[in-house]
């Protein structure tokens, strides 16, 4: 029998799925943002024994979690897609069954809305307000998901606070910074070396330094330096390899007199200014950095970088132009995205440290983002890649999984079906496994036929072949941002 808990919301009935469960309130604000995949949900729920289409394998083990946002109280001013509290949906599965759960995240500025009773800061799209309590902007953790030390971590891509998150309940244990070690903000997308357990961080802000990178050991000991930026820049992501990280520096930043003016920041693109990438090693300092010029464009994520000889390679989603034309082409849902288009295809840079030669190309001319690989892989070269399918006419949604192979350039894909969308979809390895796509990929998908939702578990190595296993969730599970796969000896260990 399905059973389910609640802490918030509306009365479930077992016998069949959770209401929309939309709070009242986005009735009355006309933003894409807030309704349909996107609209948040009231409630926090638990549901064990899952139905299940098919069967779930018996060596899938360990849990699937997925960060994104969901506001609790309705927006101060024009709201933002990046603005809503963090909330995490997570499935465990464990000999042949899954449960279900979700909850909110509960960061500081969180709580200080809970005891409102209302938001309190207005949001990425502004106007600033430097009065408020910690700054003008919520730190909402609710971007990226990491597995860092055997422990699970939320984080926000404005650079916030490392939240640490009970992989087996869900809660919120609290802000970690390695005993008071770790004072700076940092971005979404800091990774964790897999061989050393290194976790390779960086942040960046409105004012000097523009950007900051750090190591911190497993033993906790801390490495970090400033790095000199020629002003406020909007880097999502970093490149890691044994040796080295790899920094961005895009011409897409805002106008700093405009902001003054205004108390609003619109990043703009700046065809006339190179891209540049910064490697450092990896405890280096910003004298270590060299910068290495290449054509204009934006990045949000990377897939993979590595070393080959003195070549430094970096793999990711370009952008090659992210101006957002609401009134040609790209529509208002797009406009809503604050001046980032999300439009990439999969692109190589190369970056030569023995003669700074530089070269890059295109791999694929395929709009696809939100890429993840085998996590044993990062850092070395990699073989596969699962991406989602951007849809031009609904961007910042999925209705596509794509398995890349970039030894060959092949590629498979998994339509959804008309109407059904996805989630950033993890490599979840096989117990035992060896081999690079040796287990499944899992996604959260959405029918906004009915806005049912369900978990979908795939052969990573034939995702053509469809879903090996559909798990019924009790409830819509809304858009979202990015996941992360921990293994059941992780997940039990704490």
């Amino acid at each position: 029998m399905l059973e389910i808990t609640t802490r918030y919301g509306k009365s479930l009935s077992a016998s069949g799925l959770r209401p929309d469960l939309a709070p009242d309130w986005i009735d009355a604000i006309d933003n894409p943002y807030l309704h349909g995949l996107f609209a948040p949900i009231t409630a926090e729920t638990a549901a064990a024994d899952l139905p299940v289409e098919g069967t779930l394998p018996a060596d899938l083990r360990g849990a699937y979690f997925r960060n994104g946002p969901n506001s609790r109280f309705a927006p101060k001013n024009r709201y933002h897609w990046f603005d809503g509290d963090g909330m995490i949906h997570a499935v465990w599965f464990d000999g042949g069954r899954a449960r279900y759960a979700n909850r909110w995240i509960d960061t500081w500025g969180a709580a200080k809305e809970q005891d409102a009773g209302a938001s309190i800061w207005p949001g990425v799209l502004g106007p600033f307000d430097f009065s408020l309590p910690g700054g003008p902007l919520k730190d909402t953790a609710n971007t990226d998901l990491i597995v860092l030390n055997g422990r699970l971590m939320a984080l926000w891509y404005e650079s916030g606070r490392l939240v640490a998150i009970d992989p087996q309940t869900l809660a919120t244990e609290g802000v970690s910074d390695f005993d008071g070690r770790l004072r700076q903000r940092i971005s979404a997308h800091s990774k964790t070396d897999p061989a050393t357990g290194d976790f390779i961080f960086f942040g960046y802000g409105d004012r000097p330094p523009y950007m900051r990178y750090g190591v911190v050991r497993p033993d906790g000991s801390i490495h970090h330096t400033d790095i000199t930026l020629p002003g406020p820049r909007r880097p999502h992501d970093i490149g890691v390899t044994p040796d080295y990280s790899i920094l961005h520096d895009f011409p897409v930043f805002f106008d700093p007199a405009f902001f003054k003016k205004t108390g609003k920041r619109v990043p703009i693109f700046h065809p006339d200014v190179p891209t540049r990438y910064g490697v450092i090693p990896r405890f280096g300092t910003d004298a270590d950095v060299r910068w290495f010029e290449f054509e204009p464009c934006y990045m949000l994520h990377v897939v993979n970088t590595w070393q080959e000889g003195d070549e430094v390679v970096m793999i990711g989603c370009r952008n090659a132009d992210p101006t957002l034309r609401p009134d040609r082409r790209d529509g208002r849902i797009a406009a809503m995205l604050s001046g980032i288009k999300l439009r990439a295809n999969l692109h190589e840079w190369r970056m030569n440290l023995a003669t700074g030669a530089t070269s890059e190309r295109s791999l694929d001319d395929l709009n696809a983002e939100f890429p993840m690989i085998n996590g044993d892989w990062l850092g070395r070269k990699n073989r596969y890649t699962w991406l989602h399918h951007i849809p031009h006419e609904i961007p910042a949604t999925f209705d596509a999984l794509v398995r890349y192979d970039l030894t060959d350039g092949t590629t498979q894909r998994y339509d959804y079906g008309p109407g059904i969308f996805g989630s950033e979809a993890p490599f979840a390895p096989r117990i035992g496994s060896a081999a690079e796509d040796d287990g499944y990929v899992v996604s959260f998908v959405t029918d906004t036929a009915d806005w049912s939702s369900s978990v979908l578990v795939l052969d990573a190595a034939d995702i053509s072949a469809g879903p090996i296993a559909r798990v019924r969730l009790p409830q819509r599970v809304p858009a979202g941002f990015h996941a992360a796969w921990m293994p059941a000896e992780g997940v039990q260990a704490r």
